[in-house]
């Protein structure tokens, strides 16, 4: 029998986060794009590494950030009301951390790949730069603002060490649709862990054969 919980959870964990990734992710994305600054690196670097890090580490040292017996976390639990270990609101940060990469990079190479001429048309007849930004920019990169959005969110959905590590396995506040895979492989429920499975490869196959439909025009041609 399938409890439908760990399935819901997921989903509103994934969609939270890409919500606000794009919130974050624009800026950064903008700004990488068309910074000279020297610490530009760094910061790519630091973006991306939730890339080739193992996803327990990035668990661990949060973890550790976050528990109330570190200073920090601490200080959030006594002055800020928050205790992020073993809640929805730490997976979420975590899940915001760990898909950054996710929506940035399709977004810088958008704006990277941006003639600059529209640009500086733009600039000359007196528009600003955020003025630039919300309507001539974004809308011409509508392309990799879908597929980091899709990214992001499919990511978010098949997250398990993040999760696990910062989260735990709380029903109905943390054991997200992989975690409850992992307990019932353990528990050698594997046909529960198989409709688990099959309900997810379904769903994230089926947004990313969309994204791939829409950028590469196949929809249009076949309503045509």
């Amino acid at each position: 029998m399938i409890d439908w919980q760990p399935l819901l959870l997921t989903f509103k964990l994934a969609l939270i986060t890409t919500c606000l990734l794009l919130v974050i992710s624009i800026p950064i994305a903008y700004w990488l794009a068309y910074t000279k600054s020297k610490i530009k690196p760094i910061l790519e670097t630091l973006v991306s590494m939730p890339l080739v890090l193992p996803p327990t580490v990035l668990g661990f040292y949060l973890l550790i950030a976050f528990s109330p017996a570190n200073t920090f976390g601490n200080w959030l639990d006594t002055y800020m009301g928050l205790r992020l270990i073993f809640s929805f609101e730490g997976v979420l940060f975590a899940s915001i951390l760990y898909s950054l990469p996710f929506m940035v990079h399709p977004i810088q190479a958008g704006f990277s790949n941006l003639n600059s001429t529209i640009i500086e048309a733009s600039y000359i007849l007196g528009k600003s730069k955020t003025t630039t930004l919300f309507k001539v920019l974004l809308p011409n990169i509508k392309p990799s603002l879908l597929t980091g959005i899709v990214l992001a969110f499919a990511h978010t959905i098949g997250e398990f060490g993040v999760v696990l590590m910062i989260g735990g396995n709380i029903p109905g506040k943390t054991k997200v649709a992989s975690i409850a895979i992992y307990d019932e492989v353990e528990a050698l429920n594997y046909t529960t862990a198989n409709w688990y499975s099959i309900i997810l490869f379904v769903i994230t196959f089926s947004i990313l054969l969309l994204v791939y439909l829409i950028n590469g025009g196949y929809l249009k041609r076949f309503w045509k």
